[in-house]
This record gives C-alpha cells, sequence and structure tokens, in this order.
C-alpha cells in the first residue's frame, strides 16, 4: 500500500517521514542515509560555526544526490552565518527550531528553499504561518532533547485546525502505527529522531547507543522546567545532579555550568554516566542497530498493516 502526502510533493521524497535534525547527532552520514532510503535527511547545524556545516553539506551531497534538509538552531550564535551558508550551497530544506525564523524566511523562499519550523504551540505555529514557513512540525513533550509542554496527541489536532499550511507530527513516533495515528490527527507526516540514534549510520558513541537499548518506559527524565528550557534525556548521574540543583534552588548559571559540554560528552566521547543523552520516550522501543533503510521499511510496512487491519475493521 503506496501512502503519499502532500509532504512527499513539496519535499520531493518518497515516504513522508523527515529525520530530526539533532545537534552533534544528525550528521552527514545519517541524513544521506535517511534520504536515500526514501525520506528527507536533516543535517544537524546545532551551535556549529559555519564552515563546519559547509562541510557536512559537502560530503551529504558526496553520499547522496536525494534532498536533504539543514536544521538551524535559531539561538546558536551563528545561525545568520548559517543561513548563508544554506542560500549559498543551495541545500532545497531548512528546519527550524528553538525560535522565530520570520527573519530569514524571505530570503529561503525566494531562493526556493522550503521552510520548516518546528513548533510546540498553537500561537507560534499561527505566527509563523502569517510569516510565510511552508510546514509546521508540531513536536510533543514526548520527544527527546528540547521539548515543550503539550504532548503530541492533544498538540497535533489543535495545530491542524489552526493552520492551513501542511502540518508534521513529531514526539513519540516510532513505527507505522505512530504514522497512522499522525495521518489520523490530520498530520501529513511525521517526523522521528530517538529512532534514528540507533541507526547503523548514525555516528554517536556505540555506548550512547547502548543506553538507548537498554532504556525502559521510565527510562527518560525532564530537567530545566525552572530555566524555561526543559530538556528530556535518559536517566543517570548528571541527570540526577541536575533535578537536585533544581530542587535546591541552584541559579541558572550554575545549572548552565553543570550541563556545559554534556551532549558532546555523550555522542563524541560515550560518557553515559555525566553526559547528557538525549532521548525521547520511544527509546523503551528501540531494541536493535539496523541501517536507515531497514529503520524506514519497518515504518511504512507496519503502517500499511495497520491501514489494512483498520480497513478491514470497518469494512465489518
Amino acid at each position: 500500500m503506496r501512502i503519499k502526502t502532500v509532504l512527499c510533493d513539496l519535499l520531493d521524497i518518497q515516504y513522508p517521514i523527515i529525520q530530526g535534525g539533532m545537534a552533534w547527532v544528525a550528521t552527514a552520514e545519517l541524513a544521506a542515509a535517511v534520504s536515500e532510503a526514501g525520506a528527507l535527511g536533516v543535517i544537524g547545524a546545532g551551535n556549529a560555526p559555519p564552515e563546519t556545516v559547509r562541510k557536512e553539506i559537502h560530503k551529504a551531497r558526496a553520499l547522496t544526490s536525494k534532498p536533504f534538509g539543514v536544521n538551524v538552531y535559531l539561538m546558536s550564535p551563528f545561525a545568520a552565518e548559517v543561513m548563508k551558508v544554506i542560500l549559498k550551497e543551495g541545500v532545497p530544506v531548512v528546519t527550524t527550531g528553538a525560535g522565530n525564523p520570520g527573519k530569514y524566511v524571505g530570503l529561503l523562499k525566494n531562493a526556493g528553499v522550503k521552510v520548516l519550523s518546528v513548533v510546540s504551540t498553537v500561537n507560534l505555529a499561527k505566527r509563523l504561518e502569517r510569516a510565510g514557513v511552508d510546514t509546521v512540525i508540531a513536536e510533543g513533550m514526548e520527544c527527546g532533547g528540547h521539548i515543550g509542554q503539550i504532548a503530541s496527541m492533544p498538540l497535533v489536532p489543535q495545530i491542524v485546525d489552526a493552520v492551513e499550511i501542511p502540518v508534521v507530527a513529531a514526539g513519540g513516533i516510532y513505527d507505522g502505527r505512530g504514522l497512522v495515528a499522525a495521518l489520523a490527527l490530520g498530520a501529513a507526516g511525521v517526523q522521528m529522531g530517538t529512532r534514528f540514534l540507533c541507526a547503523t549510520e548514525c555516528t554517536v558513541h556505540p555506548d550512547y547507543k547502548e543506553a538507548v537499548l537498554a532504556a525502559r518506559d521510565r527510562s527518560t527524565v525532564v530537567t530545566g522546567w525552572r530555566t524555561g528550557h526543559p530538556v528530556r534525556a535518559l536517566d543517570n548521574k548528571l541527570a540526577r545532579q541536575l533535578l537536585q540543583a533544581e530542587a535546591e534552588g541552584v541559579s541558572q548559571a550554575e545549572l548552565g555550568v553543570l550541563a556545559e559540554g554534556a551532549l558532546r560528552r555523550a555522542v563524541v566521547d560515550g560518557d553515559t554516566e555525566y553526559g547528557c543523552l538525549m532521548a525521547g520516550q520511544v527509546a523503551a522501543m528501540v531494541n536493535r542497530v539496523e541501517p536507515c533503510k531497514q529503520i524506514i521499511d519497518h515504518v511504512m510496512d507496519t503502517a500499511s498493516r495497520v491501514l489494512e487491519h483498520l480497513g478491514k475493521a470497518i469494512a465489518q
């Protein structure tokens, strides 16, 4: 059964799946493998300087001829320069997070770049639609990394009802069941991050992958509520330190010192105790390391089976 939505036409992809642009995690290797498998791979720029992003774009182009995107973290000190690199390199898709990309939208659209923005509230979705973005990614708090305060199930249909542009569902998506559920809520596709942590082509440290494989249903915790920038990650010594410090009323500056460099420690060094192992609640469902193609094929196969089952159930 073929599942093709407006998102496929918009991004020139085979399947309505976007890979999350996770900082330090979403390298050219991962993005290219996802794109080669028929979905949209995304390079995560994070706080990387523009020249690093340029090199990743070139590397991805050497690995795939299919469309891919770059995620721009709008709080990065290099965000404006990274946007210039994207325009110069002719990247076809940009996803944005942690802010309002309004001042860049006109330049990107004039260059033919598709703009997709992550949102966690209805108001921000409406504001970004007015700004001219092509799609909003409604991200529920089940996701890994920086989160909002609303879960995917209530968030997605509210945003679908509030805007005219296509909506992508994110947060808590693992397989075809999540894809079909998202479509039922009115979304045009899904964004997945956590499952790709254990893709063969994902370059994170093997110990990070092992921590994800060992996760259970209550293995993630959220730190940073008091700072206004909550983060979901796997429970470890760092997470417990941060939670304790928050409970004791430690200043934001001191919390920042505790968390500084923690994502790099996890991704590069494989520090599973004092690194920040960002992962969503679906980490408990990830049970093997496998190529991106197998992950995407599994999502689409299970979605087809679910739709077939639903069709039979309705016919009865």
